[in-house]
């Protein structure tokens, strides 16, 4: 598997924070990274840099977003929306390098339904 970093999603990234309601996430402390050879069924990841990474390193919390570009690039432009955002949803609000599972105390975090209504403010925003 090869990871080359994926200024495309880079720039989309930046431009569904400018249009999406995210106050939290800072669009400077993500990278995207486009892989090729991955066997997983997924069209994204997130990766996150855990809290005692952050403080051996003395760095901010980052994330990386992961496309995978087997399943990734043949979807349309909505649909690869829809799966940015779905990786976005999974930052807390406390932006602190650690990632929401989909659900969480008994109620779902991040979902279609979640996905969906933000991408609509993304069309009208």
């Amino acid at each position: 598997m090869d990871f080359n970093l994926a200024k495309d999603i880079q720039l989309k990234i930046k431009k569904i924070l400018r249009k999406v309601d995210f106050p939290h996430i800072k669009h400077k402390q993500i990278v995207c990274f486009r892989s090729i050879g991955s066997k997983s069924r997924a069209y994204a990841r997130i990766w996150s840099l855990p809290r005692i990474w952050q403080k051996a390193l003395k760095v901010k919390p980052h994330y990386c977003i992961e496309v995978l570009s087997e399943k990734f690039d043949k979807l349309d432009e909505e649909r690869k929306t829809k799966v940015l955002i779905h990786e976005l949803l999974h930052i807390p609000k406390t932006f602190s390098g650690a990632i929401l599972p989909h659900r969480g105390r008994g109620r779902v975090r991040v979902d279609g339904r979640v996905v969906n209504k933000v991408y609509k403010e993304y069309k009208h925003g």
